[in-house]
């Protein structure tokens, strides 16, 4: 196994790590044995070298290897993920958790693979639990909350053992604030490994390149997105407040320039409607939606990913035919009914 600190000398001397190189790194992150100053050096080597779509695709390749495997193969080819890179610091709120909810209620198999906020005030695992999801279900409850509810929430501490061993250099990282390859990997290891994808991405300038590593990765089809809210500043999603960097992946790769929701008959809202804050706030959030109080740029958004979703999965020819069925369903009672049988599915 090539030595940790030999790779960190050829990132240094900007070299692009093989494979090979990949698995030995992969190996010496996640082992005990390494020290934490020695992994962070190695990151920051890598970052300030720049990723390749290749070492992306190779590091996801190795650390989906070392998770848990929840046995939900049957229904991988025609589910999605729609999951964003986390990291943009806009304090959006938790569109992509609606967006499941409604898709399950489409028939939609999807399979959700996120986190307690790190970036944000309410990670998409902190408003699913809120809405009755288990985090530690086991893999056999995952299997029938496919069956029966129609989406699964993979808890990625509880699908990736190994990264006990990365958390205090994460940590660590973070404190001198410091992306790592580990700020982007998690879009990249759903442990459930679904065809299809609805990536949102923190910044325009690593669209394409994470739309290149799903290639790399063999997915099925999908679309990455970035929002852009203003020069310098954007949002990790597809949204109809603001202009959308998108690049398709898969059967979709020939996607590639600038949407807006006008384009699909949307109307333009202001980017403070989807603005979210804490567990409560989101929660009180999430009960307007389901009143028909919720601001209209948000209730559109999630439209809008939605049918985006809807057509990556081929459900639909064109990403307009599911916009009304995809409005009908979250305003129409289909969500708060499945948030009601989510909590007796997993409380009874």
């Amino acid at each position: 196994m090539p030595e940790l600190a030999e790779l960190t000398r050829r990132l240094q001397a900007r070299q692009e790590l093989t494979s090979a190189e990949v698995a030995g790194a992969a190996a010496a992150l996640a082992s005990a044995e390494i020290a934490d100053e020695s992994k962070a050096t190695f990151l920051i080597a890598l970052g300030d070298k720049g990723e390749t779509a290749a070492e992306l695709a190779a590091f996801a390749r190795e650390f989906r290897a070392r998770a848990i495997n929840p046995g939900v193969e049957a229904w991988a080819a025609n589910a999605i993920d729609v999951v964003g890179t986390g990291g943009d610091l806009a304090g959006g709120f938790n569109i992509s958790s609606m967006v499941v909810l409604t898709l399950a209620c489409a028939g939609v198999p999807v399979m959700k693979h996120g986190n307690r906020g790190v970036t944000s005030k309410c990670g998409s695992a902190d408003l699913l639990a809120a809405l009755g999801v288990d985090l530690q279900a086991p893999p056999e409850k995952q299997r029938a909350a496919l069956e029966q509810l129609g989406y699964a929430f993979f808890f990625a501490p509880a699908y990736h053992p190994t990264f006990k061993n990365i958390a205090p250099v994460r940590k660590l990282l973070a404190s001198q604030g410091r992306r790592s390859l580990f700020n982007i990997l998690g879009p990249l290891i759903n442990p459930g490994r679904p065809a299809n994808v609805l990536l949102g991405v923190f910044s325009e300038a690593w669209v394409e390149k994470l739309a290149d590593v799903f290639d790399l990765l063999g997915a099925e089809a999908g679309l990455a997105a970035h929002g852009v809210i203003a020069p310098g500043r954007g949002i990790d999603e597809l949204t109809t407040t603001t202009d959308n960097r998108v690049r398709g992946i898969g059967r979709l790769r020939a996607v590639d320039g600038r949407w807006r929701g006008s384009d699909f008959g949307f109307l333009q809202a202001p980017f403070t409607d989807l603005e979210g804050g804490d567990l409560e706030t989101n929660k009180a959030i999430v009960d307007a939606l389901m009143a028909g109080r919720g601001p209209s740029g948000l209730v559109d958004t999630i439209v809008f990913n939605a049918a985006a979703a809807m057509w990556i999965t081929g459900r639909t020819a064109d990403l307009r035919e599911g916009v009304e069925p995809a409005r009908a369903l979250l305003l129409g009672g289909a969500v708060k009914a499945k948030i009601a049988a989510t909590k007796e599915f997993f409380h009874a």
